[in-house]
This record gives structure tokens, sequence and C-alpha cells, in this order.
């Protein structure tokens, strides 16, 4: 040893051998499962984010304000749509996705609620719709123009009303056309018949504090819900039953996040007694311990889960964080594998995520995230370095298309079906959509105008026929008065932000 202190050339070569020893000796004493983590092998070990040229962002966008642990933006193969501030009631933007740069104040709004808008969700079987929940208690499903909007949108297609408490949380069914879910602050799950408009499933008395959020599973057969009395709920919806139930599944009072995975067990995000940060994968037919259970940080952001069914992948997105993280999940210990985390140097405000058939299979892109700014909307594009300009087969899987597999009285009358599947292979092009067309059920089916509108005012079901004409015309007078007042709204917020614009020219 004295040779090796006094720099002798034979004991400075001992160096790295002892650590070898010493590593060898630390992993033995970490077991097994460490061990096969450090050396696991997976084809998206070496995935990588990188966020877009400035020139690709969509600028000048005032994303909102509203206190509500929502995502804020909804993406698919055509739109970006994004929760906005608006004066005067609720709005959210939609851009077609080549519409980049810097966005006019003037750019028209979809802007028919009364109150801010608080969760936006694109229809997986028709690029063209869009739902929206808001403060002021309803739901709206709108029809996006197929090139986008020219002028503000005030007419919704349809107005879906049954809560009494401010709406939080819009989520279509993966495989059944026109079947949309809500879930209100009045902690009531409702299922809307969107094609009739009629509420057909009301689950008013399961839950008895907020609900964070409401999944559905793989075939639509099943939903899971995280609420604030720190239960997770698996639910039938159709009998209207709990089928499994954990209390505590996290035991911090900050919100969770549960999430259907696609072999149907249920990933959940929370926080420990600590505020630590925790992900959690549970089987619903064994809820008493978890399958794994990680804690991450102690930053109090709420983890927003979106998950890839194709490659078992699930990104956590954290609210104000200026990170993504992302898990691989698999049937060895220790289940969730954490993958990498792309890093960047602002928060976000929210996150949408663009479906598997709007990515470009040219350039191995597996996942494509639009992150919310302040004032902008920035993409982030994950890919898979591969050497080879062919398609790879093992990256994209066949994946869920627009086609629905059952029609909405189909699934009431309890029948089931898996997502139809499409192949990448070629890319994807969309097809074109046809109208959402709302035919109301036991209503003036004369006047066609009033239907769209027609569950604003009660109407008594047996009436004489000039009972009947005295209603139409009355409805025709209310549905005048409300599209003048939604106008000068619209007017008054374009007038709004010219005179900001003016202002600002001044300042400078």
């Amino acid at each position: 040893m004295a040779e090796c202190q006094a720099g002798g050339g034979s004991g400075w070569r001992l160096r790295p051998a002892l650590q070898r020893g010493l590593r060898r000796r630390r992993l033995r004493h970490l077991g097994p499962d460490t061990m096969r983590r450090v050396v696991r092998q997976s084809k998206f070990r070496h995935v990588f984010g990188q966020a877009v040229k400035n020139d690709q962002c969509y600028d000048d966008i005032r994303v909102s304000r509203v206190t509500w642990d929502s995502s804020f933006c909804a993406v698919n193969p055509r739109f970006v749509a994004i929760i906005i501030e608006a004066s005067g009631g609720g709005a959210f933007l939609v851009l077609p996705l080549h519409k980049t740069g810097r966005i006019d104040k003037s750019y028209p709004t979809v802007c028919g609620h009364t109150g801010p808008v608080l969760d936006i969700d694109w229809c997986p079987h028709n690029d063209q719709v869009i739902a929206s929940g808001s403060e002021d208690c309803t739901v709206m499903v709108w029809q996006i123009p197929e090139n986008g909007l020219t002028l503000s949108l005030t007419e919704p297609v349809v107005i879906l009303e049954g809560h009494s408490k401010r709406v939080g949380i819009v989520a279509w069914h993966p495989t059944a056309r026109n079947v949309l879910l809500s879930a209100g602050c009045d902690n009531a799950i409702i299922i809307w018949n969107v094609g009739t408009g009629e509420a057909l499933i009301n689950l008013d008395d399961m839950h008895s504090d907020m609900i964070y959020n409401v999944s559905w599973n793989r075939n639509g057969s099943l939903i899971c819900t995280a609420s604030k009395d720190k239960k997770v709920r698996v639910i039938d919806p159709r009998k209207q039953e709990i089928v499994a139930e954990k209390e505590k599944a996290h035991e911090g009072a900050r919100p969770m996040r549960a999430i259907f995975l696609a072999d149907g067990n249920v990933f959940t995000t929370g926080f420990s007694r600590m505020s630590e940060r925790q992900l959690a994968l549970w089987n619903p037919k064994n809820m008493q311990e978890p399958i794994a259970l990680h804690e991450m940080d102690t930053s109090n952001g709420v983890l927003l889960p979106f998950y890839d069914p194709d490659t078992s992948i699930i990104y956590l997105c954290g609210k104000g964080d200026s990170s993504i993280r992302y898990f691989e999940i698999t049937d060895e210990s220790p289940y969730v594998h954490y993958l990498n985390t792309f890093s960047s140097k602002e928060p976000q405000r929210g996150m949408g995520y663009m479906p598997k058939r709007g990515l470009d299979v040219n350039k191995c892109e597996i996942a494509r995230f639009f992150k919310l700014h302040e004032r902008k909307c920035e993409p982030i594009i994950m890919t898979v370095p591969r050497k080879s300009d062919l398609f790879q087969d093992d990256l994209y899987p066949d994946t869920a298309g627009p086609e629905a597999a059952l029609e909405a009285e189909e699934w009431f009358e309890g029948k089931n079906a898996d997502p139809i599947l499409i192949s990448l292979k070629h890319g994807y092009i969309p097809g074109k959509n046809r109208d959402l067309k709302v035919v109301k059920k036991n209503i003036l089916d004369s006047k066609p105008t009033a239907n769209k509108k027609c569950d604003l005012i009660s109407v008594p079901k047996k009436t004489t026929d000039t009972a009947s004409v005295q209603n139409e015309a009355k409805l025709d007078e209310i549905l005048k008065e409300i599209k003048s007042i939604k106008d000068t709204i619209c007017n008054q917020d374009e007038r709004i932000s010219k005179l900001e614009q003016q202002m600002a020219k001044i300042a400078a």
C-alpha cells in the first residue's frame, strides 16, 4: 500500500478493480430486484423528448387561470383546443394544427357558456365534435367546421342539463358512438346519449365528496373514479353498482387521479401523509394492497397521468412542474419501471395529449404533448431513436381507430365491444366526418330549429293544438333573445380585445 500511496505504477492499477468489487458488493446488498432493474431491456429506454422551434408554437394565447385541476387542453389529428380567459362567460380556442405562430386576439372562439369552461374533450369517433363542461352547470357539445372557425361559435349542437353544480369533468365513451360521461361538483356522474340529448344513467349516490377524475376502461364497460374522500372506486355504470373500492388509496389530502390500463388494472397518482407524491398500481379484483407503490418527490402539483395502451407507457405531467416523467408498465417486478424525464425551464399550466393516429410514424414519434405556458402552447415530441427509415412494427402495433364499435343504444342495452383497430403502416389519413345530429324525443318535432335548444325550457307532455302553437311562438322568442345576448357578449369580447391592442401600442 505504501507503493500505492507514493504513486507507484502497480498501486494505481488496483483502483478500478477495487471499485468493481465495491460495486458488486453494493448490488448484492440491494438485492436481485435492483440487479434486474439495472440491466432491464426495453425498446423504450432511450425515448427522448424535444420541444419544437418557436415558430411551430401557438403564441399569444391567454390560457385560463381558473383554479381547477384539469388539463385545459385537448388535441386530435385535426385540431388543438385550449381553454382561455374570457370576459362575460367561458370560452375556448379551437385551432387547426397547422395554424402555428402568433394567434390574433380577435381570433374566433367557442363562447356559448355563461361561466368559465373547466374541461374539454374531443369525441374519439368524430374529429370535429368536442364536449365542454362549465361552471354554469351545463355540458355543451359543439360541431367545429372542417377547416376550423371563421366566426365565433355561440350555438352548440346540444346543451345537456342535469347537474346542479359546476361540471368539471367530461369524457367520451371509448367505443360507443355519442355516449358522453359528465361529472360535477354535485358529486354526481351522468351518462348521456348525445344523439337524443337524454341523460340515461345518473349515478348520484355513489360519491360522498368531490370527484377528482373519471376514467373509462378499454371497452367502456366500467369506469374508475378518484374522489376527495380518498377512495378509488371501480363502477359498473349500467348496473349502477360499485364493483371494487379502496379506502385511502393515497393518504394525503391533495387531489388524486385514477386511470384504467389496457389489462384492467388501475393506475393512481396521489400524495402520502407526508405530502410526498406517489404512484401506485392496483388489481381491481383485490384492492387490499397495491401491486406496486412508489414515492417520487415532495412537489405539491397534481400529477396528471397520460396512458398509451399500445406501448404500456405512462407519462406523468405535474401541474406547475417543468418536467414530464415517463414509466413503462410490465408484468415483472417492480411492475412500474422508470424510463426517463423530459425537463424544460418553464412550468406547465396544462397539457394536451395527441392520440396515436395523429403521430408521425416516419420519425418514430411515439407521443406528442401540447404544453400550456402562461401565454403560449408548445408541442413536445417524444421519439425512439432508430437508424432505419422503414416502418417500425414493434413501436406501432394496431391502434384504436376513429370508427365506433357500437351505437349508443347497443351499449345502453348491455353490449360491450373493444375498439376497432387500424394499422398506422402507411400513416393515418383522416376521413370525412359525418355531422352530429341530435334527435330529441317527446318534444315539438315539427320545429327542427327548436329541437336543438328545447331542453332550455320545460314543455308539457299533453297539450292542445293551441297550446302547442303558443309554446312554439314563445320558444322562438326566447331563442331569438338568447342568440341576441350571446352575439352581444361576443361582439363586446372582440371590442375589448381591440382596445387592449390599442393600449399595448400606446404603452409601447
